[in-house]
């Protein structure tokens, strides 16, 4: 049985949320900053008909922005991410299995829906998602994953298809994978699609009918090759459809302004180790290993310093407590005054599940006091909001180190004190 892959991918997710909730600003243009409202990550049609691209630095076209009446924000990814979750709650209802590939993109597997009309029920997906989330989506469908990631990426580009594409002809393959150039292949690249282009490789269907699996092999690794076949309709990518704990779990942010201080890169350190140690939680883990780093701006004309330690502990823990005690060892041995710091992080490594977690004789591990209190604060922060209740090592008042998100919109499903009013 041929097999069948569906890529549900929202449209311009970042902002078609914060259009979600100001329905004056739809079919304007709208663009979603990175961290410290740097470059744009997310742009409407019509911001990209005024020609920002991709990973603009916003200050270059901060011009235009204001002439054409472009409404900017900075990143809002509490809101984001709980968007994102309805997304997939609701794709999971047309599917026992589905793969979660990113904040705004799934695969589903709808092999055997074939009696049912496959691109009728792929217009009923995106009119469900779409009538209860409020997000527009955008569905390729094809005998593999990367088939239907070009499938996909026509959606988004012909408004002829309306929203939705399916790539099981091989007639209409054919005509796709000429049109699509080999950049734009999903796990290609600008690198390799050089490499490619050197082999005169321009499009993907000169590159599904190239003979010499050998050379692709070679130069573009197994995983090019497997790229190939999928073009050629054999399916070599399979879903995931368990998400598997991650070994490691970073938390970093560039500094809104420099830090000199002390303080102030403790209380830094102190609330990224909080956000690691939440998601540890909730991959149901513990950690034995906490790494500290700190570093100036390696764009400024001043005095450079990068440092980076690692402290193991006898123990897994995921007590927010714990492991800022541990870090802030660290972070007090690698300090050095005079320095413009511009950048720190924490990274927890060495993790495993809780549950096979070998205890130490010489540390106790997590007792029941503490895995309830971690509960409750986690329980309160989902409810009210990030940072509702925090270690008083992460300060109080405003943070010299926080990220500029001057243009923030508000916490419409996350913050009760910032929900929408209506009058």
């Amino acid at each position: 049985m041929q097999k069948i892959f569906a890529l549900v991918d929202c449209n311009a997710f970042f902002c078609s949320c914060e259009q979600l909730f100001r329905p004056d600003l739809r079919h304007k243009p709208v663009g979603v900053l990175s961290n410290n409202d740097g470059c744009f990550v997310s742009r409407t049609k019509e911001l990209k008909a005024l020609g920002v691209k991709m990973g603009e630095p916003y200050f270059k076209v901060k011009d235009i922005c204001e002439k054409h009446g472009v409404h900017v924000f900075s990143s809002n990814f509490s809101l984001y991410t709980n968007m994102s979750d309805r997304v997939m709650l609701t794709l999971s209802e047309f599917t026992p299995e589905l793969e979660v590939y990113s904040v705004d993109e799934a695969f589903l597997n709808l092999t055997g829906f074939e009696t049912w009309g496959l691109e009728e029920y792929a217009r009923k997906i995106k009119a469900t998602v779409e009538k209860n989330t409020g997000i527009p989506v955008s569905i390729g469908l094809g005998p593999t994953k990367t088939l239907a990631k070009v499938a996909n990426h026509i959606a988004k580009k012909s408004d002829k298809a309306k929203g939705v594409v399916c790539l099981l002809d091989p007639r209409l393959q054919d005509i796709a994978l000429a049109k699509t150039e080999v950049e734009d292949l999903w796990g290609v690249g600008r690198a390799n699609a050089r490499k490619l282009r050197s082999l005169n490789i321009r499009n993907a269907k000169e590159f599904r009918d190239y003979k010499n699996d050998k050379l692709i092999k070679k130069i573009f690794t197994k995983v090019g090759l497997q790229i190939k076949e999928e073009l050629q309709a054999y399916p070599r990518f399979e879903l995931k459809l368990e998400n598997s704990n991650k070994k490691q779990i970073n938390c970093s942010r560039t500094f809104g302004t420099p830090v000199f201080e002390l303080q102030a890169l403790r209380e830094a350190v102190a609330n990224y180790v909080s956000s690691a140690c939440e998601k540890l939680r909730k991959q149901k883990s513990v950690c034995f290993a906490v790494e500290v780093y700190m570093r100036t701006s390696p764009f400024k004309n001043v005095p450079q310093y990068y440092a980076i330690e690692e402290q193991k502990m006898l123990s897994g823990t995921s007590d927010t407590r714990k492991v800022i005690k541990y870090a802030m060892e660290v972070l007090d041995k690698l300090y050095r005054a005079g320095y413009e710091y511009k950048k720190a992080g924490v990274r927890l490594s060495h993790i495993i599940d809780r549950n096979q977690a070998q205890m130490s004789l010489f540390d106790l591990p997590d007792d029941v006091k503490s895995d309830s209190l971690m509960k409750c604060m986690d329980r309160v922060n989902a409810r009210d909001g990030s940072g509702t209740l925090k270690v008083a090592a992460c300060g109080v008042n405003n943070k010299a180190w926080a990220m500029n998100r001057n243009l923030k919109s508000p916490r419409y499903v996350t913050g009760w004190t910032e929900l929408r009013k209506v009058y």
